[in-house]
């Protein structure tokens, strides 16, 4: 076990590389199951999650070949499907994107429960709804086994836009004999990405970045060479630093079409950014101040799928408002657990008032005081991260593990920012 260790209230300055997207990332190494030829990812960020899909993937019988700190070329010709480690599914969310892959190749599949954040219920109806619309047998247990002969084309409506669900899907029809219709289908940067990487291994796929996708399957995919983008969420965390911390800080390699919702919120609470080709650059000397809506009604900041402000940055934004002057409404509709981290924030200072499990209002701005933290999850570790850099005194966060599993060594990034932060481990 290890802890932060943060000393706050200092300006930070310099240029920042994100990682890649972590929910690009984790489907497109379940992906790798549905070809015995070799794949390469490129730019994928070693965080836990990562760790772990590929511990899972080496379980099942693939080769896992690490070329150099983000580059991974994994094999899956000699894998048995009957292998699935249980106890590594649950340490992640993503497990539950084996299931796709495995019982196209496969015809079989026995999932184990998978894991994840603890931010309210998260139904996983919509996977085996959609694989039993394409022909795979469904048995719920403990766990959820599924059989099949080869999959078949469907014209399947989503009962709701969920991403892994959406790339589930997407895999699992890139093997089936007959075509397949998604409607419904979630339309986020990474569910394009996870398209882009099976089209290049031979799936045909239309009406990507829409939501109703065409997959017109295949007898068999080929190996591919596939980059993961950038993470836009780690890209919005670090806006948020920024302007909490009064530093000029610019952002490489950023992608400006994934950031048009999250700049106009962050225009919302005061923040301007600048881009440049693929660099941002957020300025020194933000006004940070809420402008409210017309008629000087107090503003809402609310997630939805995309194109909408993404929910995984919430947390962040909550905290970004607690040091812009005035008052605005924060709704999280996605998640009911979402808010459970906003007793912290008041612990330091912020002025916030927890609705109900999915509103909160925040009226700033209130100075931060160092405190000892917990972080529950992986955004709103990171958001307490940034009210940390942002405090007067010192702050510590304890179970950074789940920092850990959506941020890649965030604390030497932070470092050569010029940010005061050590990792110690837990006495």
């Amino acid at each position: 076990m290890e802890k932060f260790v943060i000393q706050g209230g200092r300006r930070l300055s310099g240029s920042i590389t994100p990682g890649g997207n972590k929910n690009e990332a984790l489907p497109a190494l379940a992906a790798t199951l549905l070809t015995a030829e070799p794949v390469t990812l490129r730019n994928v960020p070693r965080i836990r999650d990562v760790e772990v899909m590929c511990a899972v993937l080496a379980h099942l019988g693939c080769t896992v070949e690490w070329l150099g700190p983000n580059d991974v070329r994994i094999c899956a010709a000699g894998v048995d499907p009957d292998r699935l480690d249980a106890e590594q599914c649950r340490r992640v969310r993503a497990s539950i994107l084996f299931a796709g892959p495995l019982v196209a190749r496969f015809g079989r599949v026995n999932l184990p429960p998978p894991g994840g954040d603890v931010i309210g219920r998260r139904r996983v109806d919509t996977h085996f709804q959609i694989l039993q619309a394409l022909g795979a047998q469904v048995n719920v247990g403990k766990g959820y086994e599924l059989k099949a002969g080869r999959l078949h084309g469907a014209d399947v409506m989503l009962d709701e836009a969920s991403v892994t669900a959406t790339e589930n899907a997407l895999m699992a029809a890139a093997l089936t004999e007959g075509t397949v219709v998604l409607r419904n289908a979630a339309s986020e940067p990474h569910v394009c990405g996870v398209a882009r990487m099976l089209s290049k291994m031979g799936a045909e796929i239309s009406g990507v970045g829409s939501n109703t996708m065409t997959i017109r399957g295949v007898p068999a995919l080929k190996g591919c060479d596939h980059t993961i983008d950038s993470d836009y969420l780690e890209i919005g965390s670090f806006v948020g630093l920024a302007a909490v911390t009064n530093s000029a800080i610019t952002i490489e390699r950023v992608v400006p079409d994934h950031l048009r919702m999250i700049r106009m919120t962050f225009e919302k609470l005061g923040i301007h950014v600048e881009i440049e080709g693929d660099r941002l650059h957020v300025p020194a000397g933000q006004s940070m101040e809420i402008r409210r809506d017309l008629h000087g009604h107090v503003p809402k900041i609310d997630d939805a799928p995309w194109p909408a402000f993404p929910t995984d940055l919430m947390s962040i934004v909550i905290t970004v408002a607690t040091q812009c002057k005035g008052t605005v409404l924060f709704f999280e509709k996605m998640f009911e657990g979402r808010m459970f981290f906003v007793d912290h924030l008041q612990n330091m200072g912020a002025q916030i008032i927890l609705c109900d499990p999915h509103r909160v209002v925040v009226v700033g701005p209130t100075p931060l005081r160092g405190g000892r933290l917990e972080s529950p999850d992986v955004r709103a570790g990171m958001a307490l991260l940034i009210a940390g850099l942002a405090a007067e005194g010192e702050t510590t966060i304890y179970n950074i593990h789940q920092i850990d599993r959506g941020y890649e060594r965030v604390d030497e990034k932070l470092r050569r920012l010029g940010a005061e932060i050590v990792r110690l481990p837990v006495d």
